[in-house]
């Protein structure tokens, strides 16, 4: 498979694994669409990428721009090949402790705005018959990981939403990827909201010694390219817990099987 020529639009773009999957893309001849809440570092990112880049910047939680980036979005080229939902937040806070705005405001950015995302472009890539979906999630998407129940609640629904679409696309031509890392060495941390709401202003050690953005970036392309639906980018003790809540591929082929009986039944009762 190549990407030569394909347009890749990335949420959550400015920075981190965004950031690097759009360079990565770029240099596989992709074109890139970057998506994030600060124009300037949107234009910096665009500026080191080797291929034609549009930056639309937009808060994924304004509905109306969203949808308005997603028409522009699909004007640019000739539509959207791929589309990358990245934008998140994380946390750091017990549970006990955490303000329940904090649950809402998480759960928005990293699940329902993703979702509302995906919704806008399914009309434009099932008219298509053809994209890939790409969802980040997290190994805290896979395991209940302390301090982070609201950051594991909208990540564990993020693959839930994923593998559901998945299934009813599967006659569709359209390919869900559903991307696990473990930590990787970005701001993550160091933007992670805490019980009040206020970042926490600091990394952990494990994300700053984590996996290099680029690297985790290459991984996740390769696996993309190779149409892995499931994709563990993680290490140690990280990757061996996401391999230990692995959704097993006969699952997804026995719902995708599914689909395929009732749309073969649907075909012959008309």
């Amino acid at each position: 498979m190549s990407f030569e020529g394909k347009t890749a639009w990335i949420t959550g773009a400015s920075s981190g694994i965004g950031a690097a999957l759009a360079k990565e893309w770029a240099s596989r001849g992709a074109n890139i669409i970057l998506s994030g809440r600060d124009e300037g570092r949107l234009s910096a990112v665009a500026g080191r990428l080797e291929t034609e880049t549009l930056t639309l910047p937009f808060d994924v939680r304004d509905s109306q721009a969203m949808s308005e980036a997603a028409d522009t979005a699909i004007g640019w080229k000739d539509g959207i090949d791929i589309f990358v939902a990245n934008a998140g937040i994380s946390q750091r806070s017990p549970a006990v402790d955490t303000a329940m705005q904090v649950y809402r405001d998480i759960i928005e950015i990293d699940l329902t705005a993703q979702i509302a995302a995906t919704q806008a472009l399914l009309p434009h890539m099932t008219g298509r018959g053809s994209g890939r979906l790409v969802f980040v999630s997290s190994i805290a998407g896979k395991v209940g990981v302390p301090m982070r129940t609201a950051y594991c609640a909208a990540k564990h629904g993020l693959i839930g939403y994923a593998d559901a679409l998945r299934g009813e696309l599967s006659q569709s031509g359209i390919d869900v990827h559903v991307i696990c890392p473990g930590s990787v060495a970005t701001d993550v941390s160091r933007n992670a909201l805490t019980s009040d709401g206020t970042k926490r202003g600091r990394s952990d050690e494990v994300i700053d010694n984590g996996i290099a953005p680029e690297d985790a970036a290459k991984r996740i392309v390769d696996a993309i390219e190779l149409n892995q639906r499931e994709i563990i980018v993680a290490e140690g003790m990280e990757e061996a817990m996401g391999e230990m809540r692995r959704t097993p591929d006969q699952l997804f082929d026995q719902v995708a099987g599914m689909v395929a009986k009732w749309y073969m039944e649907k075909m012959q009762a008309e």
